[in-house]
């Protein structure tokens, strides 16, 4: 359908805990859309449906050039110890942080169609499942901080040329 605008940090639907999928009709088609053409960039790993204004729960990944997709994505499992690791965010240009992350991560969700789909894996992609659901949950990554940390987020961004 369309490349769109990524939204910002202090936009309210960022916040927004998504609502699920109950109707595989034309909408959602276009959000899939949407949400694939829009991480289809270099240097994007995954998109969120709040991130480009849609409160449903849907996200997109770009993980070493393969997009994929899931509706109403799960969290299942998560394993090994979590460890930090650099993080950014396109709702939160600029930044970059150590976050605790599993390496290990496991979404259930469907397709399309209506089908049971499954995404795994490890290291990028397992770091994208688990922020692509927090964000599915209102949440980005900056919350995850320790406090020292999150000031610091907090700072750079009240200093940032796009806030």
């Amino acid at each position: 359908m369309a490349r769109r605008e990524i939204r910002l940090f202090g936009d309210p639907v960022l916040r927004t805990v998504c609502e699920e999928i109950t109707e595989l009709d034309a909408g959602v088609h276009a959000l899939v859309a949407d949400l694939c053409e829009t991480v289809d960039e270099p240097g994007r790993a995954g998109l969120a449906a709040t991130q480009i204004g849609y409160t449903q729960r849907a996200f997109s990944l770009n993980i070493d050039g393969v997009i994929e997709y899931v509706l109403n994505p799960e969290l299942i499992e998560v394993s090994g110890e979590p460890v930090p690791t650099g993080e950014g965010c396109l709702s939160v240009p600029d930044l970059w942080f150590e976050v605790l992350r599993y390496p290990y991560a496991k979404v259930r969700g469907i397709d399309l169609e209506g089908n049971e789909l499954i995404i795994e894996g490890e290291g990028l992609k397992a770091q994208a499942l688990q922020h692509e659901c927090d964000h599915l949950d209102g949440k980005l990554y900056i919350s995850r901080l320790d406090r020292e940390a999150r000031g610091e987020a907090m700072r750079q961004i009240r200093t940032s040329n796009w806030f």
